[in-house]
């Protein structure tokens, strides 16, 4: 049995935690490595836990060791970060481009990140532009593939309250009979189905750079049957 690596950032996010349960319980990878800022209560043979600064090269290039696949989930709020673009930044393009040249020195292949729909560099919305330039930075470095994982609203239970959000799944659940033809790709997605998506998608041995919506999505999600 061929031993395989997978390593996640964003392992205590909603869907990073689903990710997690996901690779613990499928036969593919041996161990999973979750990079963290502090300790998950999680336990399991194949997971391994490790501390990190995230802004220190030299300690991240050490922890993330040896493996195949990357997936990154990590992402922040306006609330969370209290406004602060530039801390937003940190979180959300510089932790994962310094994740990816920490990977590739260390010999990683994969990298799948999670994004968002309408991502674009040039975009005027500072959430949306941050996204696209990620995607950006990313696409540079010499995976053997890239995979861009770009949903739009998600929906499941989070941690935190966040009233509005809830509000606006509400209404994007009442209204998503109407997300079709070309603007199919904002229909709202489980996170569930996201997670299930990006595992199916790291055992896929196409090489290049690839980007996924709604409807790519759906299809590979629908491959893995745990859960809701």
């Amino acid at each position: 049995m061929n031993e395989h690596t997978a390593v996640v950032i964003g392992a205590s996010g909603l869907t990073g935690s689903i990710l997690v349960e996901l690779l613990l319980n499928d036969n593919y990878f041996t161990t999973v490595r979750i990079l963290v800022r502090k300790i998950l209560p999680l336990a399991h043979k194949n997971l391994q836990q490790e501390i990190v600064d995230f802004q220190n090269p030299d300690e991240l290039q050490h922890k993330i060791g040896k493996g195949e696949a990357i997936f990154c989930c990590i992402g922040t709020t306006q609330k969370k970060v209290k406004g602060d673009k530039k801390e937003y930044e940190k979180i959300d393009h510089d932790i994962p481009v310094n994740v990816a040249n920490a990977g590739i020195k260390n010999g990683f292949t994969k990298f799948l990140i999670m994004s968002s729909v309408g991502a674009d560099p040039a975009s005027n919305n500072f959430y949306l532009q941050l996204k696209g330039r990620t995607e950006a930075d990313i696409s540079k470095f010499p995976f053997s593939s890239i995979h861009i994982f770009r949903p739009s609203l998600l929906l499941g239970p989070r941690k935190e309250r966040r009233p509005a959000e809830k509000a606006g799944q509400v209404i994007m659940q009442a209204l998503s009979f109407l997300f079709i033809g070309p603007i199919r790709k904002y229909h709202p997605l489980k996170s569930a189905d996201v997670a299930r998506a990006m595992l199916v998608e790291s055992k896929d041995e196409r090489t290049g750079f690839h980007i996924l919506e709604y409807p790519e999505i759906k299809t590979l999600a629908q491959q893995v049957h745990h859960g809701n």
